[in-house]
């Protein structure tokens, strides 16, 4: 427990340096490209428009919920492609600022959450790209959309708690990233993202509830489409805090048994 408070202690005071280094990093992704962030909005925004005349125009999917299907799918998908670009980033963050992880002044506790915030700046436009796209189909948001923000938290502590593990291991097993990239391909279908989870045995549910991404998207889809507030769903919400709990004390304490090792492998 002390170290998890000395770990919060440490982001807290080093709160202005890691804003700022995380718009440094978000202007850096992009710098070396002719039109810069441009591709940063451009791409998942395509990819929604695929999958949205493949499901809706080629398949013609049916209305699910009683609304448009991609409006049902867009408030599941965009929430992952934050967890799934953060968690990615986060993983691979002392890798990309070994030069500062080398540094004894440097808190690199820091890193992680840097990348993380820069892969929010992208998600703040997508969530405001989703609203312009449910009035656009006549579906105006109320009060109860500001609930998002605290689902939008709980991406970043999952994706935190996550990352201290993999970022420390990912210097010395370097397949860590492309484990995790099966893991998130393989997860955006089991969340479930595309279809819904009803369409299952009721005995199955359970497993859902495994998955802490699957909190999230429901809680983004009873937000905006539900009009349901977080608190109604309790049982969710105890599994999502139990399971992140625990990956955060695992990758904290991960994090600590690792770190005076990295200057020797990076």
């Amino acid at each position: 427990m002390n170290e998890i408070s000395n770990l919060f202690q440490e982001l807290w005071q080093s709160r202005r340096l890691i804003l700022e280094l995380a718009k440094n990093d978000f202007k850096v992704r992009y710098a070396g490209s002719f039109f810069g962030i441009f591709w940063a909005f451009v791409q998942p925004i395509i990819t929604i428009l695929v999958f949205w005349f493949v499901f809706e125009v080629g398949l013609r999917t049916a209305k699910i919920q009683e609304i448009p299907f991609i409006l049902w799918f867009s408030s599941g998908l965009i929430p992952w492609f934050f967890f799934a670009d953060a968690w990615a980033s986060a993983t691979n963050s002392f890798i990309e600022y070994s030069y500062l992880v080398k540094k004894i002044v440097f808190r690199i506790s820091s890193l992680p959450i840097i990348k993380i915030l820069s892969s929010l700046f992208i998600h703040v436009f997508l969530v405001l790209f989703l609203l312009i796209l449910f009035i656009f189909y006549g579906y105006f948001p109320n009060m109860i959309i500001s609930q998002l923000l605290y689902y939008v938290f709980c991406i970043v502590v999952l994706v935190l708690s996550l990352s201290f593990f993999t970022a420390s291991i990912i210097p010395f097993f370097k397949d860590t990233a492309q484990l995790i990239s099966i893991i998130l391909q393989f997860g955006m279908w089991m969340t479930p993202i595309m279809w819904k989870y009803t369409m299952l045995p009721e005995k199955f549910h359970w497993l859902f509830y495994l998955n802490p991404m699957f909190y999230v998207v429901e809680g983004f889809r009873n937000t905006l489409i539900g009009k349901t507030w977080f608190w109604e769903n309790g049982i969710g919400a105890a599994c999502f805090w139990g399971l992140t709990i625990i990956f955060f004390v695992v990758g904290t304490w991960t994090f600590k048994k690792m770190k005076p090792h990295f200057s020797d492998v990076l």
